[in-house]
């Protein structure tokens, strides 16, 4: 019978090590004009410059043609990725249309 602290020690030592370092925060995203934004600033900026009939005319969702407001749009949007990603589109689409406007006059 070997009655040794080696078995005793190596359980200790799992215990004690030092947990993993979390994985480095992802490189930041200078070039990405939707990084920072939330969905509400996005639907707010696209209706100060569509209104909600231009908006709804570029997006024929329900959320945009019947009683629409800021509330149920990102309820909405939320809900259905394939309606958010084109609402982050035609922002994308109108920050291009306003930067050829401004670069223009």
């Amino acid at each position: 019978m070997h009655i040794g602290g080696s078995g005793v020690g190596r359980c200790q030592n799992r215990s004690m090590q030092t947990p993993p370092s979390p994985p480095s925060p992802p490189p930041t995203q200078v070039r990405n004009p939707l990084h920072g934004l939330t969905l509400e600033a996005i639907v707010t900026k696209l209706v100060a410059h569509y209104g909600w009939v231009g908006l709804a005319e570029r997006i024929p969702v329900r959320c945009f043609t019947s009683d629409p407001s800021i509330v149920s749009s990102l309820k909405f949007l939320r809900k259905t990725p394939w309606a958010r990603e084109k609402v982050e589109g035609l922002y994308l689409f109108m920050l291009r249309e306003v930067r050829r406007a401004n670069t223009s006059s």
